[in-house]
């Protein structure tokens, strides 16, 4: 005997036609002109500025904070943590930036910029990262990962701003 086994229903494996509309091009502009923040963008180099902003901010807590035989090293590697954060960030819109220049490029053509921008962005940060591990034996890792990490959130904080 062969039975089937039932299949199991969640709400939302089905769409009511009432749950969402598709709206036309008129529709669509006096929305965005009834909610225009919700429509805005964000300059993504915004982004890029935030992050070189924070690296300072943490790379002056460092020095104010820190011992004074440790000061320099302290406030230096808060710095190396964020040029690690922010300069494969830049370079990843710098290859975004040229697709879009191109003209000839259509939506595959930018779809492979994001794509070797991001390829980009990961080898730069890990040869960043082995790199300074590698040349400066004497960095402090938790500034420097702090300081990283703090420069990864930069996105989400520029989205909540938006």
């Amino acid at each position: 005997m062969n039975k089937e086994l039932p299949i199991s229903k969640h709400p939302w494996d089905e769409i009511d036609d009432d749950s969402y509309k598709a709206l036309s091009k008129e529709e669509m502009e006096l929305l965005r002109k009834a909610k225009p923040h919700n429509f805005k963008l964000i300059n993504s180099w915004w982004i890029v500025l935030s992050q070189v902003a924070l690296t300072l901010i943490i790379a002056s807590a460092c020095f104010v904070f820190s011992k004074q035989a440790d000061k320099s090293v302290y406030t230096y590697s808060a710095l190396v943590g964020g040029l690690i954060g922010f300069l494969p960030s830049a370079l990843f819109l710098v290859r975004l930036e040229a697709a879009k220049k191109n003209v000839k490029s259509g939506p595959g053509g930018y779809l492979a910029a994001v794509v070797s921008g991001e390829f980009i962005k990961i080898l730069v940060t890990s040869l960043l990262f082995i790199g300074f591990a590698l040349k400066q034996p004497d960095l402090k890792w938790i500034p420097l990962l702090v300081t990283y990490l703090a420069t990864l959130k930069c996105y989400l904080l520029v989205w909540f701003w938006k």
